[in-house]
């Protein structure tokens, strides 16, 4: 028996066409860096993109499936471009900025992309790469930003602002099927060459509806997001295609990601949340530490990207940010968990135990664990083993180039579809997950796991030390044992034999088993393109020589 229901496509079309007719006095302001920001409401960016997508079909030939790319800030001309492109029926593809120069132009060559709308200031990192994106046959530039480092480019060279102008302000949007490709990102490539991800349209929606709901963030057309996270990174967590569903405000940052402008854009435009990597976090409250502004406005914190140390979250809590964890990556879209305590634990002792948590699982996002043999561990809160998911936002191939199949490496798919995700973790009877590490981070020592993340959230709780990476370093005896590489607040009189003693101690009851014998002192730990500890860096750099390590 068939439902009596309308089979409508889910699109993003329809995300668009929805923030435009019935959002349309919302916002999308810029953060401009001096003066007055740009403000942009979404009727306008909606008008904005109409026309985009008309000068992409009849000025640069872009049709079907093309790939576009962008190599854009978080600005309302990137959110223009974050629909016009998939709506049209062509395929958006983000390229991060932060990649190598030599993955940057393999990403862009695998990807066939054909057109790419780059920002102006980012024209010293774009040039020297066009000579080898064989694909690109347009460069179309918006906002302030040397041209002549363009002179003599082989793809042709268009304004942004004069691409668009005068275009028809209707187009005729193509039915699409939802199951099509929308956007695509490409993974970081700690592991090999990035990978890439395809998003398509109905998975674009669905998750932007989860974005919305309650129990995830939960939005409203009285709210501003500040969208720090950015556009490249996984579609900047889905928030630019949930705010035009629910009309929530967008502020941009742009290129002014330091910690003072953006406590300068909290102080000025209040915003009441905001999104981003804990690495920005922890710049942000050495900021509001050194100099004390105004945020009461923002009262939710959404972080995500890598876990965040509880101290840091105690920090937002005393300063009215109320900071909420969440887990995913690129494959889930990503929103795969978000840490709302349950009600029966709101107010009591164990509502921050549940805050700590990578979150709870939504209805969409199937998860199980998977131990070493390939055994299915139960959902008790201790049983650790490989957490696997599958949904309808959930990857369940890796794009392999045009007109080539899918790619399902055995390391990150199961025999029956489930993605592998690399992090290790244990899910509590009533679906939260708990991740004490990856799988290629943990510490195998004399037949035991040490969690680098644990002894990483132990050490940043102390009051001297900014940011703590722990990886493993291979040991005649055990295997593996720590080490731990610690970056000090300036004029820090902490020694190593103190911060052993205090993961020891009271406050963080390190098993002694546990604690490391090796330490370094380091400027800063090293970071990913998005913004996460890379650790790889930290293993190569320990095994050439080049940190300078005490061993207790």
């Amino acid at each position: 028996m068939l439902s009596t229901m309308q089979d409508v496509p889910l699109t993003v079309t329809r995300i668009l066409m929805h923030g435009v007719q019935v959002h349309g006095r919302s916002q999308i302001t810029t953060w401009t860096g001096e003066g007055e920001p740009q403000r942009r409401s979404f009727a306008e960016a909606g008008t904005r993109a109409v026309q985009l997508a008309n000068a992409l079909r009849d000025e640069l030939g872009v049709r079907g499936d093309d790939r576009v790319a962008t190599f854009m800030w978080n600005n309302a001309e990137h959110v223009e471009a974050y629909f016009a492109i998939p709506a049209m029926g062509a395929v958006l593809h983000t390229l991060n900025l932060r990649l190598p120069a030599d993955q940057l132009v393999w990403v862009a060559n695998h990807a066939a992309d054909k057109v790419v709308i780059v920002n102006g200031s980012l024209l010293p990192l774009l040039a020297p790469l066009l000579p080898k994106l064989t694909t690109v046959e347009h460069v179309v530039v918006s906002g302030p930003g040397d041209r002549s480092l363009l002179d003599g480019a082989r793809p042709r060279v268009h304004e942004y602002e004069e691409l668009i102008a005068d275009r028809p302000k209707t187009f005729d949007w193509p039915e699409i099927d939802e199951r099509q490709a929308a956007a695509m990102c490409y993974t970081s490539g700690t592991t090999g060459d990035p990978k890439g991800v395809v998003f398509s349209h109905r998975s674009i929606y669905l998750h932007s509806m989860q974005v919305n709901m309650a129990q995830s963030m939960g939005l409203t057309d009285q709210d501003t997001s500040l969208v720090v996270v950015p556009q490249f990174h996984v579609n900047a967590w889905g928030l630019p295609h949930a705010t035009f569903m629910t009309g929530v405000n967008m502020l941009m940052p742009d290129r002014f990601l330091q910690p003072a402008p953006l406590a300068e854009m909290i102080e000025s435009e209040r915003p009441t949340h905001a999104a981003a990597v804990p690495t920005i976090w922890q710049g942000l409250l050495g900021e509001l530490t050194a100099k004390p502004r105004d945020v009461s406005s923002l009262t939710q914190v959404t972080i995500g990207g890598s876990a965040c140390p509880p101290s840091l979250m105690e920090a937002f809590d005393k300063l009215g940010m109320r900071v909420c964890h969440a887990w995913g990556m690129t494959e889930t879209s990503p929103l795969g968990t978000i840490a709302r305590p349950p009600a029966h634990a709101i107010g009591t002792d164990e509502e921050f135990a549940y805050r700590i948590t990578q979150g709870r699982f939504p209805a969409a996002v199937e998860a199980r664990l998977s131990g070493p043999g390939g055994e299915r561990l139960p959902w008790d809160g201790e049983s650790a083993g490989e957490l696997e998911v599958r949904g309808p936002w959930i990857a369940g191939a890796y794009y392999n180039g045009p007109d080539v199949e899918p790619l399902r490496p055995a390391d990150k798919f199961s025999e029956d579809g489930w993605l592998k995700t690399g992090d290790v973790g244990t899910i509590s009877a009533d679906g939260f997950l708990t991740l004490t590490d990856r799988a290629k981070d943990v510490i195998k020592s004399g037949g035991e796991w040490i969690s680098s993340v644990d002894l990483e959230n132990a050490l940043m709780s102390h009051p001297d030390v900014t940011e703590a990476a722990v990886v493993a370093v291979p040991d005649d005896k055990w295997g593996e044992r720590p080490l731990a590489t610690v970056v000090l607040r300036e004029g820090s009189t902490a020694d190593f034999e103190s911060l052993r003693a205090f993961l020891a101690g009271d406050a963080c009851r390190i098993a002694k088993w546990q604690l490391p014998e090796r330490w370094s002192i380091i400027a800063a730990v090293p970071k990913t393109s998005v913004g996460k500890f890379d650790k790889k860096v930290l293993r190569k750099q320990y095994a050439e020589g080049e940190l300078d390590v005490t061993q207790l």
